[in-house]
């Protein structure tokens, strides 16, 4: 099968998405209104609630959602073969990733800038705010912990990776500076700082000195390191702590000094490593290798498909992330849309090219086979089997490999950092209401509830022991991440389904594909708690047995509580008019 015709059908389809259906969307359903004075402008304080134009907001929200997941989840499933994912990227992005992340972000706005958590207290209840806000909080957490994980580890593979990322740090805060005080225009500051981000990549990979490379520093692969550990588990802990340290302030500034700009430039980041993958495909015209189903598996791709691929299809951190940060920085209400579906629409692109990308870098079926051999197989290869194929298809533009590499490996972890940036700041959000919610005033302190986000993070990430060895908590994090994923996102679609009944409109939009997702993700999770991860399981795994437990109890209350209010009336609609 040619790869371009496959890329060129899906980027139709997203196309038609967002031109007819999400326009369908927002004036039948959403209903969105021009004049209605968002959160960001009734409650600016210039820290969390500040007014932003809708292409610096896009490319906050795209990079917070896109992090590495729209890339390692369908690197991963695409062991089942390249049809089956391809779909579910498709029509997940236009029919439910669309709606939802959208939905979410409306929703929000029309309730003062609330995230889904406390809005869950409005539509259904108390009770299903409290037990809702423990599901996010440890969604978050395991983000942290899996994005953290990604990141150090791309770190110590791709030393040359490690400058051009923190060159970021410092251009992004004089943009920020530059543009709120002193009025500047971001987009010709941003393409300069990402020009540098790639010379510096470029000299990076062929200047050795440049090249950060913690392990070869501590004498190479089988030397000692620090604390009783070999030289690449100290560099993966170092990177870790340097990471935590970094996130702890960046969470806590205000989202104009580093965030937004930081983001605006990963946006162009993500336009210009888009088009050279695209472009690569175009020039390289490869054919793709791996089978279109794979017949022969360990494990059955129905349900599993649809939670290994959550970002890129639907995701529930979208909705966090529409509802936590996203609502508060909304000029105009009719910028919803272009922020929340075309984010949506940008991250189902990232995962197709991501699918294409890996499916066309065998030589062979055969060598497909053979390192996709099994699903615990193709958990441990996906990543690196995408930024290998990632760099054959940069090849077709003539950029050499080694640049290409690294190019690819910044991208990633780029994107990866954003989301953890965003994911301490929300769950620094939820530590909060909990401390309202519980009369425990400490917890709304924004350094203490920081505190507790990195440092809870960080044990999360370094402490289990697994597969990987030391700091094996993000990698056995990431099968858990997908199903409570998936389950926030089918619950974010019920409370947008309640929010539209009670406003009298057509909530089939969301009931449907909530109905769908939710199936699909309570018999996975149903699977992998009972069979998988329990003492009496094929694997069993007391951290995800217990986490997997608690959510999947939470989730069925939630959603019990939630079909009462669904079936039953409110006086008042949930909404701010």
């Amino acid at each position: 099968m040619n790869a371009i015709l496959v890329a060129l059908i899906g980027m139709l389809v997203f196309a038609l998405g967002y031109r007819y259906y999400s326009k369908f969307v927002a004036e039948k359903i959403y209903k969105i209104d021009p004049n209605y004075v968002t959160p960001a402008h009734r409650y600016k304080d210039g820290v969390d609630f500040v007014p932003t134009n809708k292409f610096v907001l896009w490319g906050h929200h795209f990079t917070s959602v896109a992090g590495a997941a729209p890339i390692v989840g369908p690197a991963i499933a695409v062991y089942w073969g390249w049809l089956p994912a391809i779909l579910w990227v498709i029509l997940g992005t236009v029919f439910a990733a669309g709606v939802h992340d959208f939905g979410t972000l409306v929703l929000s706005v029309r309730n003062k800038g609330q995230s889904v958590g406390t809005l869950a207290h409005r539509l259904i209840g108390k009770r299903a705010k409290i037990l809702f806000l423990f599901i996010i909080l440890i969604l978050v957490l395991m983000v942290n912990a899996v994005f953290a994980w990604v990141i150090s580890n791309l770190f110590v593979s791709y030393p040359a990776s490690v400058l051009p990322v923190f060159i970021q740090i410092p251009l992004a805060i004089w943009i920020g500076y530059a543009a709120y005080k002193r009025n500047m225009k971001m987009l010709i500051p941003s393409v300069i700082a990402l020009g540098i981000m790639y010379l510096t990549a470029v000299l990076a990979s062929r200047v050795d000195i440049l090249q950060i490379d913690l392990v070869s520093y501590m004498g190479g692969e089988g030397a000692a390191g620090l604390f009783g550990l070999g030289a690449t588990s100290t560099a993966f802990f170092i990177w870790i702590i340097i990471l935590m340290i970094y996130v702890y302030i960046a969470s806590t500034l205000p989202v104009w000094k580093l965030l937004q700009p930081k983001d605006f430039i990963n946006s162009h980041q993500l336009i210009v490593g888009l088009a050279i993958l695209y472009l690569g495909l175009l020039f390289l015209n490869p054919e793709i290798t791996a089978p279109v189903t794979n017949v022969n598996t360990d494990v059955s791709w129905f349900p599993l498909l649809f939670i290994t691929i959550a970002c890129g299809a639907i995701s529930g951190f979208h909705g966090l992330v529409s509802s936590g940060t996203s609502s508060k920085q909304l000029n105009k209400e009719t910028d919803a849309r272009f922020v929340g579906y075309l984010g949506a629409v940008g991250e189902g692109i990232l995962a197709l090219v991501a699918i294409i990308a890996v499916v066309t870098v065998f030589s062979s079926t055969e060598e497909f086979l053979a390192t996709y051999s099994s699903f615990q197989d193709s958990n441990a290869a996906g990543l690196g089997v995408f930024v290998e194929g990632a760099a054959n298809l940069a090849s077709g533009i003539a950029i050499p490999p080694d640049i290409a590499t690294t190019i690819v490996s910044i991208i990633v972890v780029s994107f990866a950092a954003t989301t953890l940036d965003t994911s301490v700041r929300l769950m620094r959000y939820i530590i909060a209401e909990l401390g309202v919610e519980y009369k425990m005033p400490v917890l709304t302190k924004t350094h203490v509830a920081t505190s507790i986000a990195v440092l809870s993070s960080a044990a999360l990430v370094l402490l289990p022991e697994g597969p990987k060895g030391f700091g094996s908590g993000g990698y056995q994090l990431w099968p858990l991440f997908g199903t409570a994923n998936q389950l926030l996102a089918g619950i974010s679609l019920l409370l947008i389904s309640i929010w539209l009944k009670r406003l009298g409109r057509n909530y089939a939009i969301t009931l449907i594909p909530m109905i769908f997702l939710m199936f699909m993700t309570l018999w996975a999770m149903f699977q992998q708690v009972v069979f998988d991860w329990s003492w009496a399981g094929d694997n069993p795994n007391t951290l995800l047995f217990v986490l997997g437990a608690i959510i999947f109890v939470f989730a069925l209350w939630i959603i019990l509580t939630a079909i009462t209010a669904l079936r039953g009336k409110m006086d008042k609609p949930v909404d701010d008019d």
